[in-house]
C-alpha cells in the first residue's frame, strides 16, 4: 500500500461526505487506503462513512482527541507514506501524487504539506514558524495580525515572506493536511497524546526536525480547509484545548525558568479567559 489516509472525526456531518469525495475523485492513479476515526460524534458522521464500503472506520465510545485518534489510524492502516486530512477539508486537485513523488526523491524529507486555502481562495498560511514568546503577539488569531498583519512579528511566525508557489522547507505544517512516512514514526515515535487538540503537529514536526528531518512545503497540492468544521460545535471547551495544549508545548520544548514560567502560565490562562469571554459575549449577543 502506497498511501494510507487518516481522518480524525467528530460531528462532521456536514463536511465529511465532500472529504471522502474529494479523495475518490483525486486519488484515483494512487494506491491507497483510508480510515475514518470517529470520536463518538453525536450527530450522523458514521452513518455518512458506514455508506462507502472501502472505508474503514474505528468508531470510538469517547472523544479521545486528535493525537491519540491519529495513532489509531497508524495502528489501524499499512501504507508506507501517510496522510491525515480533517474532515472539513477537501482535495482541489490531483498534486498529492507529486508530494508523494518528492517524499521518494528526497531521503531526508520527512514530512510534506500542501498549500491550503479558505473556501473562499484565501492562503492560510499552514506552513510556519516554531512558537517563541513572540507567538503572543504574532499568531494567526491575535489582535496584532488582524490589525496590522506586516508587523515583523506576524510575518515571522506566519512566514509572510514565503512564497506560495515555490517549494520550501519549514519549521512546520499543519495538520490539516500533511504527508509523512510511516517511517517516521517508527523512528521518532507517534503523536503525543498528551495534546488533546492542537499543538500536537508542531510537536511532531519539532521532533522530526531534531532527529535530523526536514519538513517541507510544496504547493503541488491544493487543498480548502473550513477552519473549525468539526469543533465549532464545542467551541468553548476547544478554546480551552488549545490554551492547555500551548501550556503543554511550553512545558516540553522551551527553554524553562522559575521566574518566567509563572509569567508563562498566566498569560496563557489569562489569554484563555479573555477570549471565552468574548465568546460568551458574542454567544449571547447572537441569541439576543
Amino acid at each position: 500500500m502506497d498511501l494510507s489516509v487518516v481522518i480524525v472525526s467528530y460531528d462532521s456531518e456536514a463536511h465529511i461526505g465532500a472529504c471522502l469525495d474529494s479523495l475518490d475523485r483525486h486519488l484515483t492513479g494512487v494506491t491507497h487506503e483510508i480510515c475514518v476515526v470517529d470520536n463518538a460524534s453525536t450527530d450522523g458522521t458514521r452513518e455518512v462513512v458506514a455508506r462507502r464500503p472501502h472505508v474503514t472506520l474505528v468508531a470510538n465510545a469517547r472523544n479521545r482527541g486528535f493525537a491519540a485518534a491519529v495513532n489509531e489510524g497508524l495502528a489501524a492502516t499499512t501504507g508506507r507514506l501517510v496522510m491525515w486530512i480533517n474532515p472539513d477539508s477537501a482535495l482541489m486537485d490531483g498534486g498529492t501524487s507529486r508530494l508523494m513523488a518528492d517524499l521518494d526523491a528526497a531521503a531526508d524529507v520527512g514530512i510534506v504539506g500542501p498549500c491550503i486555502l479558505d473556501p473562499d481562495g484565501a492562503l492560510q498560511r499552514s506552513a510556519r514558524a516554531f512558537p517563541s514568546y513572540d507567538w503572543a503577539v504574532g499568531h494567526r488569531h491575535s489582535w496584532l495580525t488582524r490589525l496590522f498583519p506586516n508587523n515583523p512579528y506576524s510575518r515571522r511566525y506566519l512566514l509572510g515572506d514565503l512564497d506560495p508557489d515555490r517549494v520550501s522547507d519549514v519549521d512546520w505544517v499543519s495538520g490539516a493536511c500533511l504527508l509523512h512516512r510511516r517511517e517516521l514514526v517508527g523512528r521518532i515515535g507517534p503523536l503525543d497524546e498528551r495534546f488533546f487538540m492542537y499543538c500536537e503537529d508542531v510537536d511532531f514536526c519539532l521532533r522530526a526536525r531534531r532527529a535530523g528531518w526536514a519538513v517541507r512545503y510544496h504547493p503541488g497540492l491544493h487543498v480548502v480547509h473550513h477552519v473549525a468544521g468539526s469543533t465549532r460545535a464545542v467551541s468553548r471547551r476547544m478554546l480551552v484545548e488549545r490554551h492547555r495544549s500551548l501550556w503543554r508545548y511550553y512545558l516540553k520544548h522551551f527553554n524553562r525558568h522559575p521566574l518566567v514560567d509563572p509569567v508563562a502560565w498566566t498569560a496563557i490562562w489569562t489569554r484563555c479567559g479573555v477570549v471565552v469571554a468574548q465568546d460568551l459575549i458574542a454567544a449571547l449577543v447572537r441569541r439576543s
